[in-house]
């Protein structure tokens, strides 16, 4: 019997595949695993290299970009094992780091879904495990207020603010770069809700996982490091806005009308601080152009779209951007 099923999402991914696909081999030992890659249409030659030299690897090709969400449950459909890890093609596991996330769930039979210890190449922790987004939360975060969690219990925040992933505790949503969780109530679950294309797919998962009675597992002893960026580096313009589309159809799905209205007021004050901030630096210390643009591109959309309209009918500004926005 297979133990862990690795479900790699692979789009033209040939410049990372192969350091991720030889850590996983390397390093691993004492666990069975099958290593299952849905390929969203990659024509980069990635398919090709993983057929000539990682043979035992299941290839699925979708031949479209069927996005995070919908490529990620092809995989989870064909998976054998008890355990399924969503793992970003950009990742390289530490040297053992898989054996030893098996043995930590096999031991908290409790829990459904584990975290790890995500890693930036320099050796930083990345902050993947988070709580789940409120309105406040962001409200602390957009004011650059988080500060204050260091002061206060109380406060709520976007992040663990007196945590910095170097201890053993449960944790709201883990980020869908490496993520473990039992096979049956994965499945169960129906797998990632699809009408999340990029970005909050992994949030609205954990909180399923949650709302099934079971707690989200994190352990420092397991660590990855993410390069990250790899995917939304090729048309940063159009996955910023992905991840506001994302974030509003997330509010409403748990908050409503009136939440994700008052989650776009947020929003825009988060956006147009950055965007004065940026400028402000911009005109002291040239480079940060891109993501002044950025800012820019988001305000702008912001300003125009009505989430709930978004979300309920598939209003959406972006034609008036100029159409080269939509991702989905």
């Amino acid at each position: 019997m297979v133990k862990l099923s690795i479900v790699i999402l692979c789009w033209n991914d040939l410049k990372v595949i192969p350091a991720c696909l030889e850590s996983i081999y390397a390093g691993t030992r004492e666990t069975s695993f099958e290593v299952i890659m849905s390929d969203n249409g990659s024509t980069d030659g990635s398919i090709e290299f993983v057929h000539a030299n990682f043979p035992a690897v299941q290839v699925i090709e979708n031949g479209v970009n069927l996005r995070f969400s919908k490529g990620n449950n092809i995989g989870i459909r064909v998976s054998k094992g008890e355990y399924i890890l969503i793992l970003n093609p950009d990742t390289i596991i530490h040297d053992g780091a898989l054996d030893r996330w098996v043995s930590v769930a096999d031991g908290h039979p409790e829990a459904g879904a584990f975290g790890c210890r995500i890693l930036n190449p320099d050796g930083s922790y990345q902050g993947s495990a988070r709580p789940f987004p409120t309105l406040v939360g962001s409200l602390v975060g957009a004011l650059y207020l988080r500060w204050l969690g260091q002061i206060f219990d109380l406060i709520p925040s976007d992040t663990y603010t007196k945590w910095q992933g170097d201890t053993e505790r449960a944790i709201d949503w883990q980020a869908g770069c490496a993520v473990m969780l039992r096979a049956n109530l994965l499945k169960e679950l129906g797998g990632f809700d699809e009408q999340f294309f990029y970005y909050y797919e992994d949030v609205d998962l954990c909180h399923r996982v949650w709302k099934a009675g079971y707690p989200i597992l994190y352990t420092p002893t397991v660590i990855i490091t993410h390069l990250g960026g790899q995917s939304t580096q090729r048309d940063a313009q159009a996955f910023e806005v992905d991840k506001y589309r994302n974030r509003y159809r997330y509010f409403y799905k748990y908050y409503g009308t009136a939440g994700v209205r008052r989650c776009r007021a947020v929003t825009l004050t988060s956006l147009i601080l950055r965007y004065v901030g940026y400028s402000m630096l911009q005109m002291v210390r040239p480079g940060h152009e891109s993501r002044v643009d950025l800012c820019r591109t988001a305000i702008k959309w912001n300003m125009q779209v009505d989430p709930a309209r978004l979300v309920r009918y598939g209003d959406d500004p972006n034609t008036a951007l100029g159409g080269g926005l939509r991702c989905s």
